[in-house]
């Protein structure tokens, strides 16, 4: 049949696992939308952290060349 009844009532004990089964998927539904947030989040913080890492390296780069123009005036 096109729309997917076979004509047959459902028994009581099917009805009960066809609404045990809808509970369960609307639980799981609620899971893997709050998954996929933190999935964001975690992929959002390691950016950021990956920015900051590589700007603390600029600095710090800039900071030891600057130390060793310093040192090196000083020593002449």
């Amino acid at each position: 049949p096109k729309n997917g009844s076979h004509g047959l009532p459902k028994g009581e004990f099917i009805l009960e696992i066809e609404n045990k089964t809808k509970k369960i998927y609307a639980l799981f539904s609620k899971q893997i939308i709050l998954h996929k947030f933190l999935s964001w989040v975690k992929i959002m913080t390691l950016k950021t952290e990956t920015k900051i890492d590589t700007l603390l390296h600029r600095i710090r780069k800039k900071a030891q060349q600057a130390d060793k123009e310093a040192n090196g005036n000083n020593r002449k």
